[in-house]
């Protein structure tokens, strides 16, 4: 059943029956009674209460994929006509604002919890399969670091309006279920795909990708000396053009990599 993850110690002087779930086991020693919870059965229960059928999750899956291009595409058109509320354009127009790391941190977790639950805490079938687990691995770094690192490295900076941060975590929740439980769950690839050069390419390009977003996060962090405020641009060195839509556009490229390696 796997390695209970809970432990919970009651003084008991009568025998206790076993619990009515799967994911409760409860042994009797003595005069304590120490039960063993297993989340990943109660997690295995809420999906199969949501979807009849494993074929109806994938086809569900399927739609997701695609309904996120389609509203990439109304985003990049919206974005033409409107500007992106948030940083020098965040107004009281979108709600009130939300302290900057604050909000990166919430808005953020849950691309790193959900999915954290849907590789452990449920029977996720394909997670012992090495493509898998590589490209899982290269989703946790991006968040890890997105979700709690970060937010605290961030100096300064404009409150978040609280519909841009509202919508970040509706992405973050959409996206972390999407990736991981497509990946742990439904993607099968054959053993020898991480030695072909589309992988290797790609992976490369991921890397490069995830190395710039990083790097750029620190040009425009430091921007700011100590107690300084305003909207900053850096210059010199072919950077000039480098703001939180080129950041944006790095993070895009990174994840279109990611992307294409897995479909």
């Amino acid at each position: 059943m796997g390695n209970p993850s809970v432990w919970g110690v009651w003084k008991s002087s009568v025998s206790v029956c076993r619990g009515n779930s799967a994911s409760i086991q409860v042994f009797i020693d003595l005069d304590l009674c120490f039960v063993r919870v297993y989340p990943h059965a109660n997690m295995d229960s809420l999906l199969s209460r949501l979807f009849s059928s494993e074929e109806e999750e994938l086809y569900i899956l399927d739609c997701m994929g695609y309904f996120m291009v389609f509203m990439a595409a109304c985003t990049f058109v919206t974005l033409l006509f409107e500007n992106v509320p948030y940083g020098r354009y965040a107004t009281s127009k979108y709600g009130f604002p939300v302290n900057v790391r604050l909000a990166w941190f919430i808005q953020e977790l849950p691309a790193f919890l959900v999915p954290f639950c849907l590789v452990f805490w449920t029977s996720s079938a394909k997670t012992s399969e090495l493509p898998n687990q590589l490209l899982i691995a290269m989703y946790f770094c991006h968040y890890v670091q997105r979700s709690l690192i970060y937010p605290f490295l961030i100096r300064g900076g404009k409150p978040t309006p609280f519909v841009s941060f509202v919508l970040a975590i509706v992405f973050c929740l959409y996206n972390g279920y999407m990736q991981i439980r497509y990946l742990s769950h439904y993607a099968e690839y054959p053993a020898h795909w991480v030695t072909h050069p589309c992988f290797i390419a790609g992976s490369a390009l991921w890397l490069v990708g995830w190395l710039m977003n990083v790097h750029s996060d620190h040009i425009l962090r430091n921007l700011r000396k100590p107690g300084e405020t305003g909207y900053k641009i850096p210059t010199g060195k072919g950077l000039s053009h480098q703001t939180l839509g080129t950041i944006f556009c790095q993070s895009r490229i990174h994840f279109s990599i990611y992307f294409l390696e897995f479909v």
